[in-house]
């Protein structure tokens, strides 16, 4: 093989209660990159549509991830990478993961899969790095492995991927500002009280627990952020009446994707997650705010190949 085109999905991260280490992946928006073998060594990127973004190898998420992968490969082969952004950066559903992951999957399926899954999740989570200062994996892990996943550790890195039940959909609304992920990371405390901790982590578990037995009641009563909603939320326009909203329009709930300004619900089935969409965008609308809304079901196997070249 000596061309790859593949999707590289949108994510949400933290969901809620699982900062920095539980993630999802959806279906319905994602970047497509196309990645070639060629004569020379290296890594290129030759073309990004959608968004202005550097084309230097260096500078770019795409880039940094794959030359990682190759510093960990024997291998003398070169790459072209072709990147046709469809998620927005700063939309808070892992535009830079979906890029980082894309190209580490691409190059290792063209280097006939020297590496897991699972092993090429450290190799994407430097071009997260260079984005947002923070090797996380939280999106980049979702990317890969799809469904949901829980980083169990970063040190050693050790991931999980999570059951997600067949009903479960997700509704997102992103309002067309910017939040950096830098910036969502600077307003955080670096302390948290034990009384918080305890809530959180009966939270993060009880989701768990919530998305193996398909216990929808469960997972609603655990999409619960007792740490960082608070501080990320003054960021997010109307964050308050959009998350009350979509509660009561039916959604189990809901919360920041990843570090905003997008927001995210969680519904059983395809029809309330299309009225809870609806709901959203009714608040958008009363203060003129443009916004993208993206339903999906969750996508249960993350990169997908469209087109391959012998």
């Amino acid at each position: 093989m000596e061309e790859i085109r593949i999707f590289a999905p949108a994510t949400i991260a933290n969901v809620s209660c699982g900062f920095d280490i539980l993630g999802l992946c959806l279906d319905t928006v994602g970047d497509e990159m196309i990645v070639r073998k060629v004569a020379k060594e290296g890594v290129r990127i030759t073309k990004i549509v959608g968004q202005d973004l550097p084309l230097e190898v260096e500078k770019n998420v795409a880039g940094v991830a794959a030359l990682t992968l190759l510093k960990n490969v024997q291998s003398n082969e070169g790459f072209e990478i072709e990147i046709y952004k469809n998620i927005k950066p700063g939309s808070g559903i892992g535009s830079s993961a979906a890029s980082a992951a894309g190209a580490v999957f691409a190059i290792n399926e063209l280097l006939g899969k020297p590496f897991s899954l699972n092993e090429l999740i450290a190799f994407a989570m430097q071009g997260e790095k260079l984005a947002s200062g923070t090797a996380h994996a939280d999106n980049v892990a979702p990317v890969l492995l799809g469904g949901f996943t829980l980083v169990k550790s970063y040190h050693p890195l050790e991931v999980l991927k999570i059951n997600a039940p067949s009903d479960l959909y997700a509704t997102v609304i992103h309002p067309q500002i910017e939040v950096k992920t830098s910036d969502a990371r600077s307003v955080l405390k670096q302390q948290v009280s034990l009384q918080k901790m305890v809530k959180q982590m009966g939270n993060l578990g009880g989701l768990i627990c919530g998305l193996y037995t398909e216990d929808y009641d469960l997972i609603g009563s655990s999409l619960h952020d007792e740490i960082i909603e608070p501080y990320r939320s003054i960021l997010i326009p109307e964050f308050d009446d959009v998350k009350r909203s979509a509660i009561a329009a039916g959604a189990l709930g809901a919360g920041i994707s990843g570090s905003g300004p997008s927001i995210f619900a969680l519904s059983k089935g395809e029809e309330v997650a299309k009225k809870v969409g609806a709901t959203m965008a009714k608040i958008y609308d009363t203060i003129q705010i443009d916004y993208d809304i993206h339903i999906s079901k969750i996508n249960q196997h993350g990169i997908k190949v469209l087109k391959e070249k012998k």
